[in-house]
């Protein structure tokens, strides 16, 4: 199997071209195996390119446990991935298990329109929504030495959310419009570099409670941005704004 690596701010997938359908089948097995950083390709997750009647093309997204999921940083790679196979020009539109996205690249810079929002829950002090996938954000301090995988996890498996399980943001005010965000990842089940929709969940928190339409986000792989409109308690035109770049290319053999 031909493979693409790519990483957006640190968050790493392999890419597949499935638009023949050869890979189709390809089992749970083979994606744990594919995104091991000791026996495969190694990644936080996997993602096929299929072809989609109406879109450009459909964005089929695994986490490294084989689990299916939406990653906003795995989409922005695929579409990065997209542009590079000459799916499309400037602009796409694309279909995801969330629903439709579109989105446009730049100098490798993809910018990312993300689902509305609209409902964004407490428990307790922290937040919880949905911005493709369930995402938990908690507010701290010192995040640079926080032990994001204890607390992390100890959230994602606690009696509220270990059925379905949870993404857990810890999140840093940095400045008046800059924000520090680490993730603990359900499917990864471990903190990655960068999270996507994690971003953009903790952005929306942030934007809830000032007045901005968009805010600067660090993480430990790199610097994001994220766009919004609020509406009342609910975010429209919701973007997610950051780079995408391919690592490397090779075969390998599917057993």
């Amino acid at each position: 199997m031909e493979f693409y690596k790519y990483q957006g701010t640190g968050n790493d997938f392999v890419m597949i071209d499935n638009r023949s359908g050869e890979w189709d089948d390809l089992s749970i097995e083979n994606i744990q195996k594919l995104c091991h950083r000791r026996f495969g390709i190694g990644a936080d997750g996997l993602i096929k390119i299929n072809n989609a009647e109406g879109y450009d093309f459909e964005v089929d997204y695994y986490n490294s446990d084989g689990s299916k999921s939406f990653c906003g940083n795995g989409a922005r790679c695929s579409v990065a991935f997209a542009f590079f196979l000459d799916i499309f020009e400037d602009t796409c539109k694309f279909i995801a298990i969330d629903g439709e996205h579109i989105a446009e690249i730049h100098n490798g810079i993809v910018k990312l329109k993300m689902s509305d929002v609209n409902i964004i829950s407490n428990d307790g002090k922290d937040h919880v929504m949905d911005t493709g996938s369930p995402h938990y954000v908690k507010y701290v301090e010192e995040l640079v030495n926080y032990n994001v995988f204890a607390e992390g996890n100890g959230i994602r498996n606690s009696e509220n959310y270990k059925e379905k399980g949870i993404n857990v943001n810890f999140v840093e005010k940095i400045s008046d419009n800059e924000i520090f965000v680490r993730t603990y990842e359900r499917g990864v089940e471990d903190e990655t570099y960068s999270c996507g929709t994690g971003v953009t969940a903790s952005a929306l928190t942030f934007l809830q409670k000032d007045n901005l339409t968009s805010v600067k986000v660090k993480t430990l792989g790199g610097n994001l941005k994220v766009y919004a409109e609020k509406s009342g308690d609910s975010f429209r035109n919701i973007w997610l704004e950051g780079p995408a770049k391919q690592v490397f290319k090779g075969k390998v053999d599917i057993l």
